[in-house]
């Protein structure tokens, strides 16, 4: 994602979080003559290899262009960076624990959080991020209202590990309670969407706030990783299958129309046939629908580095079988909401989501408005649908 503002521009890989700060390099190199910032990624080792790649490219077609570098590899790994052609700043220090915004695309992006205090065996992440750091709430008010002054009728809470909100401050905050005040205290925000969560982390707070105020998107993306619990024990994960399974009942208990999406690593060391079909059944016992597969990355220095991996190919093969088990949860969703009129948020390039962020077809419909459609069909990814109001 480029993202240009006046004489300086930004090549952003990653999270959301990534992208709120992004814009802010921008705004801060904003005055540099001809200036480039590579915002990098370590999530995985491709994502590395991506960011050093298009650092090379940049310096090949803009020889004389200032590359500055930043980003979770780039803390991860200063030195190396710097060593590359054309890199004449590394900015390696963490960020500050500080609501932070993004009004760039159709939504709103609001940084609550940064940072984690967990090590699960296969990340390199917290070294990257540091501690978990949560922004003072009245930032997040702010922040929130400036957002739906610019027009944003969404805003998406984003962070590295957003349900430990709350871990670092006084008072008893949490994210559901953070949750709750900006409903409360920006009652013209049509839409509040959660980014992924750690469903063992989830308070009483956020579940009550989904059953309170259907402004809160029935839509959770759970951070899982595993369907097996041997490997969700050697990935140092906090939860059991068990868990997730009781956290999406008891969700789905307090708002019925809610939409799940999970993370999967695929591949994981020591996983065996047996482990991975009970990955495969973990889909329909949470009832899954939108779910991102990763095949698993060995990061140097992780615990998981050293343990006995999987075969590549055998984790290519476990990665297509998942993500055709998540194609079929996909069409199964899609099927079922045929004939139903639903309120969408367009997007840019004649796309629009659902509140429980089903993908719809607008076309000819501008980005940033709030429609009544109705599902004629759908084409196993999206849904098509034909306009009968329009909204705010």
């Amino acid at each position: 994602m480029n993202a240009p503002l006046r004489n300086a521009e930004v090549v952003s890989f990653g999270c959301r979080l990534n992208a709120v700060e992004s814009q802010e390099l921008a705004k801060t190199h904003a005055s540099a003559r001809d200036a480039v910032i590579v915002n990098t990624c370590a999530v995985t080792s491709e994502a590395t290899r991506q960011a050093r790649q298009a650092i090379r490219r940049l310096h090949r077609e803009r020889p004389q262009a200032e590359i500055v570098v930043a980003g979770c590899a780039a803390r991860l790994d200063p030195q190396g960076f710097a060593k590359i052609d054309g890199v004449t700043q590394v900015l390696a220090e963490h960020a500050p624990n500080r609501a932070r915004a993004s009004v760039e695309g159709t939504r709103g992006l609001l940084a609550v959080q940064n940072g984690c205090d967990h090590r699960c065996t296969f990340c390199i992440i917290p070294f990257g991020r540091g501690a978990a750091r949560s922004a003072p709430p009245s930032e997040a008010v702010a922040q929130a209202r400036a957002l739906v002054a610019s027009g944003k009728k969404e805003i998406v809470l984003t962070g590295v590990d957003l349900t430990s909100y709350g871990v670092d401050l006084d008072d008893g905050w949490t994210l559901g309670r953070l949750v709750r005040l900006l409903l409360r205290a920006v009652p013209e925000l049509e839409r509040l969407r959660l980014s992924s969560v750690d469903c063992i982390e989830v308070d009483d707070d956020l579940i009550a706030a989904f059953s309170e105020d259907s402004r809160l998107c029935p839509h959770l993306h759970l951070s899982l990783q595993s369907g097996d619990d041997l490997i969700l024990k050697r990935m140092k994960r906090r939860h059991s299958r068990q868990d997730a399974i009781d956290f999406c009942r008891a969700l789905r208990k307090a708002r019925p129309d809610i939409v799940f999406g999970a993370d999967f690593i695929v591949g994981f060391p020591t996983e065996t046939e047996d482990m991975f079909a009970t990955t495969l059944d973990f889909v329909d016992d949470c009832g899954l629908t939108h779910l991102h597969v990763f095949p698993f990355s060995a990061r140097p220095g992780t615990p998981a580095a050293r343990m006995p991996q999987v075969a590549s190919q055998i984790t290519k093969e476990r990665a297509a079988r998942l993500r055709e088990k998540a194609n079929t949860a996909l069409r199964a969703h899609l099927d079922g909401q045929r004939g139903h009129r639903l309120r969408l948020l367009t997007e840019r390039g004649g796309m629009a989501r659902a509140a429980d962020f089903t993908l719809a077809r607008t076309p000819d419909v501008e980005a940033g408005l709030i429609i009544d459609a109705l599902c004629t069909g759908h084409d196993g990814r999206a849904l098509e649908t034909r306009l009968t109001a329009f909204g705010r």
